[in-house]
Order: C-alpha cells, then sequence, then structure tokens
C-alpha cells in the first residue's frame, strides 16, 4: 500500500525549492550584469526624460533613453534587480583621446547643458557619474546635498564653476568626491567637509582653494581618507598643525601648489614636509612643482611601502643619499627631475630596487658616464625598469652592448647629453621599445637595418642632432610604424627617403639639415595622410610647392632656407605654423593671401622674410584673427600698409624691415595692442612717430623704426612702454630734446627677467610643440648684430644719427640694466652725464659726432664691462680719466677733441710739439717707397675685404645698395638746396 507523503514536508521541500530558484535567478542576473525582475519606476523614468530634456547630445549617447523602452536597460543606468529602483547613472564621456587631440574628442561626445533636478527622484541613487561632460559654468546644484543615498560623486572636469555649495557636507554616507580639474570652482573653507566621516577619496585637483586656510586641519580629520589629491589649488595658508597625522592615508599628492615659504610651517617647507616623517603607510605622495629647497630629507628613505614618489619642479639641493635609496624597496615610480640643485652621481644602492618601473631624473647634475648606469641597473633593475629619463643630466661616454640587456624598457630618454661615439647595435634587440629619444648628443656613425632588427612597436624616434648616417637600402621596408620621427643634421641621402612611405601613422617628421637635395615631397604628403608636424629646413629642396589645399591635416609646415621658388602655395585654413622664409619665393602675395577671404585662418604663424616677394601688401588680413607672427621682412614689398592689417588683434611680433613700404605707420594698427615686438625699420615710412604706441601696446618688449623718414619730436608717450628691452629709432630725420620721463622705461632698469617672452609655444596633438624664438637686428658696437636665442637678455637705446638737440638728460642713468647707448650723430650740448658711472652693465657707448662739452666724467672709469667707447668729433676737454678700461680704447676713440693722457699721445702736463726728424732729408725716399707699396696693398685687401662678401650674400648687397640710393637721394638734395 503506498505511503501518502507528508504535506507539511512537501509544503517546506516547495519553499525550499522556490528559494533556490530563486536565489539562482538573482545570480543569474547579477552575473549578466543588467538582468532585473521587475522594470525601472515610472517616475524614476520620468525624472531621467526630464533630466534629459535639458541636455545636448550631440554623439547621440543617449539614444537609447525613449519614452517607449524600460529605463533599467538605458545607456549608463543601472537599477536594483528585485525593486528596480535606479542605483547607478555613470555618464561619463568615453572620449577616446588615442585617436585625436583630448580637447577635440571630449567636444565631440560631451553632454552640453544644464543639470535638471528632476534627480531629486531618484531616491535610491548611490553612483553619480557626469565627469567630462560641459556644463558650461553652471554652479554646482544645491540639491545635490539632499541625495543622501550618494557614496560616489564624480563631476571632474565638467565645467562647473562658483563656490562649492556647503549643502555637499549633508551627504554623510559620502565615500567618493571627485571635483578636479574644473577651474572656475572655489570655496572659502573647508568645514563642509568634516561631517564626511566615510570619505575615502577626494581629488579636488585645480580647484581654487586659495582662501582655504583651514584645509589641513579639517582634511587631518577625516577618519577614513585613504586618497587626498590638492595638486594645482593655489595652496599658499596653512593652519598651525606640527604634524600631519592621517592614520589611513596611502596617497597624498600636493603637487604644483608654489607654496608661499612665509607662510609655510616647518613641517612643509625647509627639510621637506617634515611631519610627513609619521606618514609610514603612504604608497603614493606627490610634491612635485612647489617651492622646497632643501636636501632630500633622510627620513624618507624609511617609507618602505612608498611606490610612488615624485619631487620633481622643485629646487631641491645636495645629493642622493648613495646609501638610504636602496631601502625604497616597494618603489615602482621615482621621479626627482627638474631639480637643478641635485647633483652627483646614481648610487650603487639603487641596484637593489627591483620593483622600479619607471625613473625620471632629467635635469639632475649627474656628470657620469653612461656604461656606469646602464651596469648599476643591469641586474634585477633591467628586468622590469619601463621607462627611463635621463635628459640633460651631463651624462657622457659610450653607450655600451648592456642596452640590450633591458627587455621590457618602453621609454629610454639620454637627450641632450655628452654621449660619444656608435650606437651599438644591441639596440635591436630592444622588442618593447616605444620612445627612443638620443637627440643632441655627440654620436656618430652609422645606423643600419640591424639597428631595428626587433623593433617592432618603436612608434617615436628622435636622434636628432648627432652626426649620424642613416644607412639602410633603398628598398629597406622598416619592421615599425613611427609617429614621429627626428633626423636632424643626420645625412639621410640626398633624395627624400623612400622608405618613408611605408609610415602610415607617421605625425611628426623633423628632417633639418639631412643633405636632401630634391623636389619638395609632395607625393609623400598624398600618403602620409596622419601626418601633422613636417620640417624640411636647410636642405638643398629646390623648385616650387605645388597647392597644398588639400592637406587638410598638416598644421606645421617648415621649409626655411632652402631653394624653393616660384609663387608662394596655396594652403588649408587648418594649417597653424608657415615658415617659408629664406628661399627664393618671387611674385605678389595676393593670390597667397587672399585664397578663400571669407574662411578664417588657423594660422597662427607666417614666416615669409628673406624672399624676392614683391608688390602692395594686399587688404585681406582679415580671415587671419589668429596670427601671432608675422614676418615679411627683407622682400621687396611697396605701398602703403593695408588697413585690414589692424584686425589683426592676435598679433604679437611684426616683422616689416627692409622693404619699400611707405606713407604713415597705420593707425588701425592701434588695434593690436598685444604687440611686443614691432620692426619695420630700413622702409620709407613718413610722419611723425605716432603718440598712440605707448599708450596701446603696454607690452612692447622691441620697437624698431630706423633708418625711415620719420620726423618731428620723440614722443612722450613712449616713456609707458614699461616693458621695453630695445629702442631703436636711429636714421631718421627726428628733433627736439629727449624727454626726461625716459626713465620710465623700467624694462631697462633692471637685469631680472620680468619682462615679457621672447619665446611663443604653438601645441601640438602629440607629445611635441613648436617653440618660435623672436629674432631682432640691431646695430651694436658698429656692427649689425641678430640676437635670438639670447634677445631676452640684451637691453639697447640707439637714437643715432637724427637731429636731437639738448643736454642729454641725467635720468637716462636710471636705466641701470642698459648694455648699449648710442646717441652718435646729434646735436647734443652739454655735458656728459656725471653719474654715468652707474651703469654699470653698459658694454657700448657712443656719443660721437655731437657738441658735447666738458670732462669726461671720473665715473666712467668703473665701468668695467665696457668694450666699444666712441667719444670721438665733439667739444670735450681735460684729462681722460685713468682707469684700465679707458687706456685700453683706441685713439680713434677720442679723436676731435681736445682731450690730453693715455691713450692719446698729447700730454696733460705740457704742450709738446712735434719736431722734424732731424734726418728727415735722407729717409724721404725711403719713405715714399714703403708709403706707396703700403698704399697699394691696402687697397687691395681692402677692395676685396669689402666687395668679396657683396659678391656672396645678397642681402648685403641690398642693404649696400639701398645705402648708396639714399646717400645719393640726400646728396642730390643737398645739391639742389645749394642751387
Amino acid at each position: 500500500m503506498a505511503m501518502k507523503p507528508n504535506t507539511s514536508a512537501v509544503l517546506v521541500f516547495d519553499l525550499l525549492l522556490f528559494e533556490i530558484l530563486a536565489i539562482a535567478t538573482i545570480s543569474i542576473s547579477f552575473c549578466n550584469g543588467s538582468s532585473y525582475h521587475v522594470g525601472c519606476l515610472g517616475s524614476e523614468k520620468e525624472a531621467l526624460l526630464s533630466f534629459k530634456r535639458d541636455l545636448k547630445d550631440p554623439s547621440n549617447r543617449l539614444a537609447s533613453w525613449s519614452g517607449n523602452g524600460d529605463c533599467c536597460a538605458w545607456a549608463g543606468v543601472f537599477c536594483d534587480n528585485i525593486t528596480g529602483h535606479v542605483l547607478h547613472l555613470d555618464l561619463r564621456n568615453p572620449f577616446n583621446y588615442h585617436k585625436e587631440s583630448e580637447y577635440e574628442a571630449i567636444r565631440r561626445t560631451a553632454l552640453v547643458g544644464k543639470i535638471n533636478p528632476s534627480l531629486l527622484d531618484l531616491k535610491h541613487l548611490s553612483y553619480l557619474d557626469l565627469s567630462f561632460n560641459d556644463f558650461q559654468g553652471i554652479q554646482i546644484p544645491r540639491f545635490f546635498g539632499s541625495m543622501g543615498n550618494l557614496r560616489y560623486l564624480n563631476l571632474s572636469r565638467t565645467r562647473i564653476g562658483g563656490m562649492i555649495p556647503h549643502h555637499l557636507g549633508n551627504l554623510s554616507n559620502l565615500q567618493f568626491l571627485d571635483l578636479s580639474s574644473n577651474y572656475l570652482l572655489y570655496v572659502d573653507n573647508f568645514w563642509w567637509l568634516s561631517g564626511l566621516s566615510f570619505l575615502e577619496h577626494l581629488d579636488l585637483r585645480s580647484v581654487n582653494l586659495s582662501k582655504a586656510f583651514d584645509w589641513l586641519m579639517v582634511t587631518n580629520k577625516l577618519p577614513s581618507l585613504v586618497e587626498l589629491r590638492l595638486a594645482n589649488c593655489q595652496l599658499h595658508h596653512f593652519s598651525l598643525l606640527a604634524t600631519a597625522n592621517f592614520s589611513s592615508l596611502t596617497v597624498l599628492d600636493l603637487s604644483d601648489n608654489q607654496f608661499d615659504k612665509w607662510f609655510i610651517p616647518s613641517w612643509v617647507f625647509g627639510p621637506i614636509p617634515r611631519g610627513l616623517q609619521n606618514l609610514t603607510s603612504l604608497r603614493h605622495l606627490g610634491l612635485d612643482s612647489n617651492h622646497f629647497n632643501s636636501s632630500i630629507p633622510n627620513w624618507l628613505y624609511r617609507f618602505i611601502h612608498l611606490e610612488y614618489l615624485s619631487l620633481s619642479n622643485n629646487s631641491l639641493q645636495g645629493t642622493i643619499d648613495s646609501e638610504a635609496l636602496g631601502n625604497l624597496t616597494s618603489i615602482s615610480w621615482l621621479d626627482l627631475s627638474l631639480n637643478m640643485g641635485i647633483e652627483g652621481r646614481i648610487p650603487r644602492s639603487m641596484a637593489s630596487l627591483c620593483n622600479l618601473k619607471s625613473l625620471n631624473l632629467r635635469g639632475v647634475h649627474l656628470s657620469q658616464e653612461i656604461s656606469e648606469i646602464l651596469d648599476i641597473f643591469s641586474g634585477c633593475v633591467s628586468n622590469g625598469l619601463e621607462s627611463l629619463d635621463l635628459r640633460s643630466d651631463s651624462i657622457y661616454g659610450h653607450l655600451t652592448d648592456q642596452l640590450g640587456q633591458f627587455k621590457n624598457i618602453v621609454t629610454l630618454d639620454f637627450a641632450n647629453n655628452s654621449i660619444v661615439g656608435l650606437i651599438p647595435e644591441s639596440l635591436g634587440q630592444l622588442s618593447t621599445l616605444r620612445v627612443l629619444r638620443i637627440n643632441d648628443n655627440k654620436l656618430n656613425g652609422t645606423l643600419s637595418a640591424i639597428h631595428f632588427a626587433n623593433l617592432t612597436k618603436l612608434s617615436w624616434f628622435r636622434v636628432d642632432g648627432n652626426k649620424l648616417t642613416l644607412g639602410v637600402k633603398h628598398d629597406w621596408i622598416p619592421p615599425f610604424q613611427l609617429v614621429a620621427l627626428g633626423l636632424r643634421n643626420c645625412y639621410v641621402g640626398s633624395r627624400f627617403p623612400l622608405w618613408l612611405y611605408s609610415q602610415k601613422h607617421l605625425q611628426f617628421l623633423y628632417l633639418v639639415n639631412s643633405s636632401i637635395s630634391d623636389i619638395f615631397p609632395i607625393r609623400f604628403l598624398k600618403s602620409a595622410s596622419q601626418l601633422k608636424f613636417l620640417d624640411l629646413g636647410q636642405n638643398q629642396i629646390h623648385g616650387p610647392i605645388p597647392n597644398l589645399t588639400e592637406f587638410t591635416g598638416l598644421l606645421i609646415l617648415s621649409v626655411y632656407s632652402n631653394n624653393m621658388s616660384g609663387p608662394l602655395p596655396l594652403i588649408s585654413s587648418n594649417l597653424v605654423f608657415l615658415d617659408l622664409s629664406n628661399n627664393l619665393f618671387s611674385g605678389s602675395i595676393s593670390p597667397f593671401l587672399c585664397y578663400r577671404i571669407n574662411e578664417t585662418k588657423s594660422l597662427n604663424a607666417l614666416q615669409l622674410n628673406d624672399n624676392y616677394l614683391n608688390g602692395e601688401l594686399p587688404d585681406c588680413w582679415m580671415s587671419y584673427q589668429n596670427l601671432k607672427t608675422l614676418k615679411l621682412s627683407n622682400n621687396k614689398f611697396t605701398g602703403n600698409l593695408p588697413y585690414s592689417m589692424g584686425s589683426l588683434t592676435s598679433l604679437v611680433w611684426l616683422h616689416l624691415g627692409e622693404n619699400r613700404l611707405s606713407g604713415n605707420i597705420l593707425v588701425s594698427l592701434k588695434n593690436c595692442t598685444a604687440l611686443e615686438s614691432l620692426d619695420v625699420g630700413e622702409n620709407e615710412f613718413v610722419g611723425n612717430i605716432p603718440t598712440w604706441i605707448g599708450e596701446r601696446f603696454s607690452r612692447m618688449v622691441v620697437l624698431i623704426l630706423r633708418s625711415n623718414k620719420f620726423h618731428g619730436p620723440l614722443p612722450t608717450g613712449l616713456c609707458d612702454l614699461a616693458f621695453l628691452q630695445i629702442l631703436d629709432i636711429a636714421d631718421n630725420n627726428l628733433s627736439g630734446a629727449i624727454p626726461n620721463c625716459i626713465n620710465n622705461l623700467t624694462g631697462m632698469v633692471t637685469a631680472c627677467s620680468f619682462t615679457r617672452s621672447v619665446q611663443q609655444y604653438l601645441p601640438l596633438p602629440i607629445d611635441v610643440g613648436v617653440i618660435l624664438v623672436e629674432k631682432a637686428s640691431v646695430v651694436s658696437k658698429g656692427e649689425m648684430v641678430d640676437y635670438e636665442d639670447i634677445l631676452n637678455l640684451v637691453r639697447m637705446i640707439d637714437i643715432s644719427r637724427n637731429n636731437f638737440s639738448g643736454k642729454i638728460p641725467l635720468e637716462v642713468t636710471n636705466l641701470k640694466a642698459l648694455q648699449s647707448l648710442n646717441f652718435s650723430y646729434n646735436s647734443f650740448t652739454g655735458r656728459i652725464p656725471e653719474s654715468i658711472g652707474v651703469m654699470r652693465s653698459l658694454e657700448s657707448i657712443d656719443f660721437s659726432a655731437n657738441q658735447l662739452s666738458g670732462e669726461i666724467p671720473e665715473s666712467m672709469s668703473s665701468l668695467t664691462f665696457l668694450n666699444h667707447l666712441n667719444l670721438s668729433n665733439n667739444n670735450l676737454t681735460g684729462k681722460i680719466p685713468s682707469s684700465t678700461q679707458l687706456q685700453s680704447f683706441d685713439v680713434s676713440s677720442f679723436a676731435g677733441n681736445d682731450l690730453c693722457g693715455a691713450p692719446l699721445p698729447k700730454n696733460c702736463t705740457e704742450n709738446v710739439s712735434i719736431s722734424e726728424d732731424e734726418n728727415g732729408d735722407e729717409d724721404e725716399d725711403e719713405v715714399d717707397h714703403w708709403l706707396y707699396v703700403s698704399a697699394a696693398l691696402g687697397f687691395v685687401v681692402g677692395f676685396w675685404c669689402f666687395m668679396g662678401p657683396l659678391l656672396v650674400r645678397r642681402r648685403w648687397r641690398y642693404k649696400y645698395y639701398h645705402s648708396l640710393n639714399r646717400l645719393g637721394d640726400r646728396f642730390v638734395g643737398a645739391i639742389r638746396k645749394c642751387c
């Protein structure tokens, strides 16, 4: 007889089976990551749709957010698997910065608009990530403080602004807060953070915390804090804590704050944050880019758990501890770069840092052989090391085959040192190598295919600035695909390298002075669709450049100092930098400049100087609003300046010298208020020097108006050019007195470089940029000199060859940083200022051909740097002051005065007449004979010394002709007046 089953047991079994199935279903749904039992709640769906309505979505990221769908299946929305409540909202911008610049990538895919308060209806939301979107400067909504379940809040790089609302302090469950990279965001204090007892991660990088005096006091009391990132926050005030007592902190980043030492207690300044010695649990410590100027403290070497240490870009001094450094056995990232005061050698103890992956000692004065360094790292370090940066470290000697031991190296940078000899073939064994920079050393020899045999991952290769030969076959197929290649000063052959056609990812190509004698490589440009930077300067490339309008990806093109000829090529509106200077281009500039006149051009720099371009400048400049550098000097341009040049409001450098331009200085140029360098010298401009120059060009550093036809007085407005370092108004028809306010030119008062930079930096969307260095041609010590790299150190005034009169103002002696002072060929009267000796920086003085009187000031004997002096052809009297400096000059420096004493033959105590030679009659024939021989020889030597350079240099021929032409004009004018 069958047994009847127990009803209770069956019921229990069914319930148990149901629970097991339910748990299994839940488990499966969790494994799938987005499953749920019930759909999202209607109120929460409507809240999300309201949130979407306030946003623009250019990349259609929220396409799935529609009224018909289940919101738990929408992009970025994650729900509770049982209740259907929205728990996570992850709308972080998924830009791809590997394929384009970060800015462009973010802009293209960012959500743009406002944050709708409908988010308050998501009662169970615990995770909110809106990072890398664009909220257009709005403040963080106060209602965020009412979202009490939030544990994770990320608003980094969202262009929010204003003061961080204290209401965020109500989020008592918050564990992660990231408001970084919002440059318009600030706080007035940190007290609102006090209640966030669960906060583990706080990131406020690039938020303005300059008013938050209590930042250290408050963060020091957060019991759960693990990561604190306050880099680039303008921190300079500290509470008076003797030590920091972060009990659980493992990451501390205070880099790039430029702490002011007057406000910093002993634990932050002096021997690097002394109070940090208690934070032995730290794994990440970033103190880079501050004002620390001590040695590296010994207690820092006791941080045995430290994995990341950055002290870069400070003013640290002393040596690296040779013994204790080996104690940092956990270190994987060590950065001591850009501390010029650190010197010594890499210690042997670093051989025990077996976890080291990245070492950056750039700019540290090691003065050590490269072979010794490679030997130290040849043990366990070489097995894990991925990045080694020893740029500008004064290392020397030969590279050895030890280089091949670094099997996992990815980045190797030995640039700007004194490494000599051959590159070892073991380089070809580094199969993981991606970046190699050994440029600007003293290497020589040949690079063959063996050097590249296994470099399949190589993408960045720079060996420029050495004397290497690229010895690969014509049909060589490289094993790599490069992004950047630098071969400046390396011989690559007379033809443009054929193997470059295989490089499909090349963005940066630097082939300056590489002995290429070929036509412009237009076919290569068509094959290199990714190319952004091409520099072929200082070669022998010849012929015309075809039109470049189709190469819209090319941003930088430089073909300076070649033999290019023909008309200027048409270019793409996307080109940022174009340098075609020092070639043979000719014809009008109008077709080039006025092409697609209604398109806004991206050009930042246009350098067409030293060519044969002619005609008038066209009135097409209104499309070049981004132009910062314009160099058109030493061509054959004529006529007046076009009115539209005044629309170049971003212009910093304007060079129009050595042309035939005429008329008045363009009034509309007063709109170019960013100008720092203006050179219109050696033209035919007329009229008065505009009074508005001083008012409108407040940033002016270099002003060159020489060799024109300006007349009238020197406007007192020039005294307002506080940053001026070079003033050259020589060879005009200016008259009147020098204004006493000349001492207001404070850029000439001190040698400190508080004045404007003579460099511009043009960044590229790859790890490279273009540094433009300003250049000025001025007359110094009687000769035309080109200043470039040291231009920011030059301070000079040249007002020679005018009609100035009156006394030399005493105020000029306040310009104590002046190195060259030229007042020659004017009509100055009176005495040389007695206090001229205080101008201790003077290297050149020229007061010749004036009507100065009195004695030479005794104080001039203290000008110890003086190496050029001309006081000739004045009415000076008395004794030349005694000094080693003044007596070293030639007699001609004092000729045409009534002076006495060395170096003149005239003795100050007596008048000694020159008697005839007693045997003069006997020696006359011999003297005459040698006189004729010397005269003939002098004529031959002088003739070819003069004519030889003119035959070689076109620019000098032009200048000489130009000077003769002017002299002729003046001579004819003088004759007409006489007649």
